[in-house]
């Protein structure tokens, strides 16, 4: 009787986990920023602190644009796309020609010329406010993510057009374009949209730290790190930085080294630990909040 008592007991424990998933894992993401920010402000100098803040809020501010144009970008071209398959088959394979390119370049080299094009406008005095450099930065890695929405909608659409209240709407008098994004988009797919978009916003901070660790580290002479904004992968580039990543690995052969890991080298190993800790809790966040919706 006490043995199947616990094993109910752990099957609830787990049922609740699996179903707030999403929520446990934010939590446990601002806890874990909390508490790294709090020993950082004991143990880490003010200047590099101050470094540290003003990279990581650019980092996610960025990956929050990149949301919101990928999200801008696909629901328009959608849109788009269904009015010329109906109106301009022609028009239309264009289109999805272009699409398909674009899809055929590799995000992160696709990301990486689309900065070295924009630093090169930064360079001749093109673009100088640092806003606009913030958003050209996120346009850049929207365009090559925003296909993940267009590819959701365009299928969200497909499935529901199979279905009878589809032909039903029609015959009532009620326009395609309002069934579309009042029905289909607005009022069927939310959840579907964001558990998307969260995974685009993991991938923005990915391509975003992978690109200016890259270009920081010096790909090309013609590229200055100075004329792009600082970010969590640009910080990860510096020479304080990558000493103390290295520091790991010779504390991996002297243990007793370990200890002064948090205290000498603490910049670096924050500024690694902020990207991959944040990186691990997104995944966790977009596959809790999937199996929530049981998507």
């Amino acid at each position: 009787m006490k043995l199947s008592t616990s094993v109910k007991n752990i099957s609830s424990v787990s049922e609740n986990y699996g179903s707030r998933k999403d929520h446990l894992w934010i939590t446990i993401w601002l806890a874990g920023l909390l508490i790294l920010w709090i020993w950082n402000l004991v143990f880490l100098n003010s200047p590099a602190l101050h470094q540290i803040e003003k990279g990581f809020l650019y980092t996610i501010g960025i990956a929050t644009m990149v949301i919101l144009l990928s999200a801008g970008l696909g629901w328009g071209l959608t849109l788009l796309d269904d009015l010329l398959s109906r109106r301009s088959p022609e028009l239309q394979y264009v289109l999805m020609f272009i699409l398909n390119l674009l899809r055929s370049v590799p995000q992160i080299v696709g990301t990486l010329i689309g900065y070295v094009l924009l630093t090169i406008l930064i360079q001749q005095g093109v673009i100088r406010s640092e806003p606009v450099i913030l958003i050209c930065m996120a346009l850049v890695i929207a365009v090559f993510l925003f296909m993940e929405i267009f590819d959701l909608l365009r299928e969200r659409i497909a499935h529901f057009r199979r279905l009878d209240f589809y032909d039903a709407m029609l015959v009532c008098g009620i326009s395609e374009r309002y069934i579309i994004n009042r029905e289909i988009i607005l009022r069927s797919s939310p959840m579907h949209i964001i558990n998307k978009l969260i995974g685009i916003f993991g991938g923005a901070i990915f391509l975003l730290c992978s690109v200016d660790f890259i270009i920081s580290v010096g790909l090309s002479t013609e590229i200055s790190p100075v004329d792009l904004p600082v970010t969590l992968g640009s910080l990860l580039a510096k020479i304080d930085s990558k000493q103390d990543i290295l520091a790991i690995g010779h504390a991996l052969t002297h243990w007793q080294y370990f200890p002064k890991l948090a205290f000498e080298h603490l910049q670096g190993i924050t500024i690694a630990g902020l990207i991959v800790f944040t990186l691990l809790c997104i995944y966790q966040i977009a596959d809790g909040y999937g199996r929530r919706h049981r998507l």
